[in-house]
């Protein structure tokens, strides 16, 4: 779907058309769904957040004015009804990811070798990201994988921007003392926002 398509269905829906707003919600599904759940780390909890996304998204759209792009205002309503979501409960769970998930996947760009080693950290990342605190989780999800800026994080997390940055730092180097415990030296070559992109 194009810019120019987002765009007239967003004005389509924004003027009450509930058969752009639905076509918006079918082509962004996927996507929406993806984030809940690198989030929350659970099916139940991101089904959840996605309903509650789209509710705010509909009564939101009047005031989407298009200073951002669509899919970057849904990112930032789905990532704080994540947390929202996260607060509400009493415990985590931290199930690894299966290996045949939808966000697990692998890009075919890689060459030979590169895959090899991204699909030998798959298990190892995909449990050391689970267990990261669910606000230490959360930043490194939107930050590394969505490449949402500092800025904006912190607006939909309700903190400062530095917090947002001392978090993102902390993620990253509990990650690597998860992945690398030892101290192996394989931890300054392997480029972890990379390794994320491919193997979360």
């Amino acid at each position: 779907m194009t810019v120019n398509q987002v765009e007239e269905l967003v004005g389509l829906a924004r003027d009450g058309d509930h058969r752009a707003f639905e076509e918006l919600v079918r082509r962004t599904y996927t996507d929406t769904y993806t984030l809940a759940y690198r989030i929350t780390g659970d099916e139940e909890d991101a089904s959840d957040v996605v309903q509650e996304t789209y509710l705010r998204a509909h009564k939101g759209l009047k005031k989407f004015r298009g200073d951002a792009q669509f899919s970057t205002w849904l990112h930032r309503i789905t990532a704080n009804c994540a947390n929202t979501q996260l607060g509400r409960k009493i415990r985590h769970r931290h199930d690894p990811l299966p290996e045949d998930s939808p966000i697990a996947d692998e890009s075919p760009m890689r060459d030979p070798a590169h895959r090899a080693e991204v699909a030998g950290l798959r298990s190892e990342l995909t449990e050391a990201l689970s267990a990261l605190p669910a606000k230490l989780r959360t930043v490194v999800v939107l930050r590394d994988i969505y490449d949402l800026p500092h800025e904006d994080i912190a607006n939909e997390l309700g903190i400062s921007t530095s917090a947002a940055k001392v978090r993102l730092h902390r993620a990253r180097k509990r990650l690597r003392e998860e992945l690398y415990p030892l101290g192996d030296e394989r931890g300054d070559d392997v480029d972890l926002r990379e390794v994320h992109a491919d193997a979360v």
